[in-house]
């Protein structure tokens, strides 16, 4: 097999446990929540929202990765590397607008605790 082949192979590979891991997390959070459900509680919907987020940024975490092996190493040409521009820039701005709606501030602030 050539590099390039083994390349896209693990790029393959890490997207598919990006898309795992958000699948599965929203799997799991589904459950907690189902198994926490009582009537007029607010804690399970805010534990369901937290969980989901987090699931889904670890996620986009993965497939950021994959679009920067694919591009960086087997790609490397000024247009993929305006594509990743975009893409790592949508997908920046979706990890806060998450982080932002699970923890209810910003990535860079401290948390109240500290």
């Amino acid at each position: 097999m050539e590099f390039q082949q083994v390349l896209e192979t693990v790029v393959k590979g890490v997207e598919a446990a990006g898309v795992a891991v958000i699948v599965m997390g929203t799997l799991a959070a589904t459950i907690l929540a189902a198994f926490r459900l009582r009537p007029g509680e607010q804690s399970t919907y805010r534990s369901y929202r937290e969980n989901l987020g987090r699931s889904i940024l670890l996620g986009l975490e993965f497939l950021v990765a994959a679009d920067i092996i694919r591009t960086v190493a087997i790609a490397p040409t000024f247009t993929s590397l305006g594509v990743l521009g975009v893409i790592v820039l949508i997908r920046t701005f979706l990890s806060f607008a998450i982080e932002l709606e699970v923890t209810g501030r910003w990535p860079w602030q401290k948390r109240e605790s500290d």
